[in-house]
């Protein structure tokens, strides 16, 4: 246990200081298997919390509307240069605060308010941004979405050329925040070019594993790739976008002053860091550890009576129904909490429960394989979860399942 130090941050605001050490605490003695989360590096933490998050740098590197932006146009020259090599993109850019307003960012370069666009329905494991009703990307723009098969859960592109062709998207968009199957970016591409659409590629989840050639790259496919430089990147929290280079002044345009101001200088130069540690070979080391474990639980799951949509996984997520057992999401998150382990409630395709109850829980390998767990660990991880699943309405196994998993966390620490 952490216990509160006497810093600068103590001494001027000890509620957040003991927030923040309680958080590490959490950080530390919890199974993180939230598939968007991992644990940054010390040195992009150390570049996150630097001096540079001091500097206004509205432009970008040699074109700035502010002085003294000499050491931040370092910072973020390296970070564009090096996401291009990590991706083999014709142009970076490293701007967008986080995902979201990289998407939006794409978005108000391709489309003028009331266009149509075609994205992956959220309820079938796609992301608020793609075009879900709440959302901006469904408030400004007419948006449609297509799903999965119910025979194999697998995207139905079928489906997706019928309602490309009948609606005639000005922007079709893959990628999903909840599909653990690979993401096949060839038969997307073909139906946009038959209706003359944009194709982007949100990558946000599978990122780290696009650049170690773990997955196949939308790169060479997409006008425009977003992603998050979290997840199984493993850098800061904050948005990317790479496009090719005859797209590089309309989505620059679009970030700034389109959407965004002044750029985060300190989340930019941990970006560049994260980019760094990512073209290091151990780094694929990682990534291929990352889906090894996924698949292990995956496997010890199914082996103990418990459903995976898709049937399992090829990347670092798994999504399970819940609905063999009579669960929910919202009980087994619930449950799951209470034994130090750390999950969300999330939709299945065809959910007949509500967004807030659903009838699965989405599970990721990325945060306990940066904390060194491997097969042995995450088949542990899955057998606690399915005797986890069987305590719900007795509870009995509370205290021994807590105790299993306080063990793991002991022999494994965070960076």
């Amino acid at each position: 246990m952490r216990t509160l130090e006497q810093t600068a941050l103590a001494a001027t605001d000890p509620k957040i200081a003991e927030a923040i050490a309680n958080e590490e605490n959490r950080q530390r003695n919890n199974l993180e298997l939230i598939a968007s989360e991992n644990y940054a590096s010390r040195a992009v933490r150390e570049a996150t919390a630097s001096v540079m998050t001091n500097k206004y740098a509205e432009g970008y590197p040699g074109r700035r509307y502010y002085g003294g932006c000499e050491f931040v146009d370092i910072a973020e020259s390296l970070a564009i240069e090096r996401a291009k090599k990590l991706f083999g993109a014709e142009h970076a850019n490293v701007q967008p605060h986080a995902g979201a307003p990289a998407n939006m960012a794409v978005f108000m370069a391709v489309l003028q308010p009331g266009d149509n666009v075609l994205g992956m329905s959220l309820a079938m494991g796609g992301h608020l941004t793609h075009g879900t009703k709440v959302s901006f990307s469904g408030k400004l723009y007419n948006a449609f979405a297509y799903g999965v098969r119910k025979s194999d859960e697998l995207i139905d592109f079928d489906e997706v050329r019928k309602l490309a062709r009948e609606h005639r998207p000005k922007l079709i968009v893959a990628g999903a925040s909840a599909y653990p199957r690979t993401m096949e970016y060839a038969p997307f591409r073909e139906i946009a070019n038959e209706v003359g659409a944009t194709f982007m590629v949100d990558m946000a989840h599978i990122a780290g594993l696009v650049a170690t050639g773990l997955h196949p790259s939308p790169v060479p496919l997409a006008d425009y790739v977003t992603s998050t430089t979290h997840k199984t990147l493993r850098g800061p929290r904050g948005g990317l976008i790479l496009s090719k280079a005859e797209r590089a002044g309309e989505i620059d345009k679009s970030v700034f002053p389109g959407i965004q101001g002044g750029p985060f200088m300190h989340l930019i130069a941990a970006k560049a860091v994260a980019f760094e540690e990512a073209l290091q070979p151990e780094f694929k080391r990682y990534g291929e550890r990352v889906i090894e474990n996924a698949q292990v639980m995956g496997e010890e799951l199914l082996r103990g009576g418990v459903r995976l949509v898709g049937g399992g996984t090829d990347t670092h997520l798994l999504l399970v129904d819940l609905t063999p057992k009579n669960l929910t999401g919202k009980a087994v998150e619930e449950y799951l909490d209470r034994i130090a382990i750390t999950a969300n409630k999330n939709a299945i395709p065809y959910d007949p429960q509500k967004p807030a109850v659903t009838s699965g829980i989405r599970l990721g390998s990325a945060a306990i394989t940066t904390r060194g767990m491997g097969k042995a660990e995450a088949g542990e991880i899955a057998k606690i979860i399915v005797e986890a699943l069987g305590d719900i309405e007795t509870k009995s196994k509370q205290s021994s399942l807590r105790a299993r998993t306080l063990e793991l966390t002991s022999r494994f620490d965070v960076p």
